[in-house]
């Protein structure tokens, strides 16, 4: 035997808690770069250290809440892989940095550092050898 739908009523959620909550303004979200540092391990970590400085891109609503996003995927992106029996590990350090990002815009600055050296000239030559090579590297990827 078939029932007709009826509607459903429940007192949990009465209609004007439905219609008070659609009313609410919701948090203002805003963009955040943040800086995440892993170690980069091989074997048994007998050499040089090496670290890993990552840029990214966070949506929260405030520095706060950034940061603990930011955690949450350094801590998620940890890894740990055998490649030809030597145990490779990416171990998440912490977030160093959480800076605003005012506007999502072409051009806008989303990270800026000094740096100073002993050798101007060859920091200039170094710069300009790795815009080259990325430029290269841009054109060969258009050629194919």
């Amino acid at each position: 035997m078939y029932k007709s739908a009826t509607p459903l009523k429940s007192n949990k959620y009465p209609a004007a808690w439905l219609i008070n909550l659609s009313k609410q303004k919701l948090p203002e979200m805003n963009w955040y770069m943040a800086k995440l540092v892993y170690q980069f391990i091989c074997g048994s970590g007998l050499h040089t250290p090496q670290f890993n400085e990552q840029l990214r891109l966070i949506v929260a609503e405030d520095p706060l809440h950034a940061f603990y996003k930011a955690r949450l995927i350094g801590e998620r992106e940890t890894a740990a892989i055998a490649n030809d029996n030597l145990q490779i590990k990416w171990k998440f350090i912490d977030v160093t940095e959480i800076v605003p990002v005012d506007k999502l815009s072409d051009g806008a600055e989303v990270w800026s550092c000094m740096n100073e050296d002993t050798d101007a000239e060859l920091y200039i030559r170094n710069t300009q050898q790795k815009a080259a090579a990325l430029l290269q590297d841009g054109i060969l990827e258009f050629n194919y």
